[in-house]
């Protein structure tokens, strides 16, 4: 389909794919008519369109459609790119990447969201590193989201049978410190839905561990007792630590 790109100073038709990539479509600007991919954004309606993603994850594009394409100044571009990050954002059943703001709030996030994948934004919950993103004016930065953060997404239910996620079967591995049977490490098949306190008893009572008090590490955030493994994020192959001690209700 043939659509029209228009900057401040002309505007200028373009033929493209509704499977092709944003970043393509750049690198057709930029050998068209010299303008850096670096230094190029395109937007339709004010939504940025994100490299990540290709046309067809926009359904307002259609034939004729206006996307306005702004340039990064030069001098300004290093600070420019600096404010914009990639993170993936990951479903049930799949993953995307975009771009997203360090500034960008996760009010604006959950929009994105909306845009791209048509989930509702009320029922949408996010999750990141074990934590609930639940304040809305919150920037991403304040929740220590990085460069190529993964960011998981989980619906409200209405129907909590067909909603909820089927229970998956996962494969990680338990690493003591070295003040435990000299820094084991122990493959363990558990599900995503057992809990901190299961895995902690499943541990004692194979004698795994000797009867003491434990915290439970996983990517650098200590393990709520009460809380499954999927709600801490818990992958397949994921490393999980154990530590001697015991941490306080309020310390959470």
């Amino acid at each position: 389909m043939r659509v029209i790109i228009a900057t401040r100073t002309c505007e200028f038709a373009i033929d493209i794919a509704l499977q092709e990539p944003v970043l393509e479509i750049k690198h057709k600007i930029e050998q068209l008519h010299g303008v850096p991919v670096a230094l190029q954004t395109l937007s339709v309606s004010g939504w940025e369109l994100m490299d990540g993603l290709d046309m067809e994850d926009y359904p307002i594009v259609t034939e004729g459609t206006r996307i306005d394409l702004m340039t990064k100044h030069i001098e300004h571009y290093p600070l420019a790119r600096c404010s914009k990050i990639q993170i993936i954002i990951k479903f049930s059943a799949k993953q995307i990447s975009i771009e997203v703001d360090r500034t960008e709030t996760v009010g604006s996030l959950k929009e994105k969201i909306h845009i791209i994948e048509g989930t509702p934004i009320k029922r949408m919950i996010l999750y990141f590193s074990g934590i609930e993103m639940e304040e809305e004016f919150r920037n991403l930065s304040e929740y220590g989201v990085r460069e190529f953060s993964e960011i998981i997404v989980f619906l409200k239910a209405l129907n909590r049978t067909r909603d909820q996620p089927p229970v998956r079967k996962l494969n990680v591995v338990v690493q003591t410190s070295s003040s435990l049977l000299n820094s084991a490490c122990i493959p363990l098949e558990l599900r995503d839905m057992d809990t901190v306190h299961e895995l902690r008893q499943l541990l004692l009572t194979r004698k795994i561990l000797p009867m003491d008090d434990y915290l439970f590490i996983h990517k650098q955030r200590i393990m709520r007792d009460n809380c499954s493994l999927r709600w801490h994020g818990v992958e397949e192959g994921d490393s999980l630590y154990i530590f001697r001690g015991t941490v306080s209700r309020n310390g959470f």
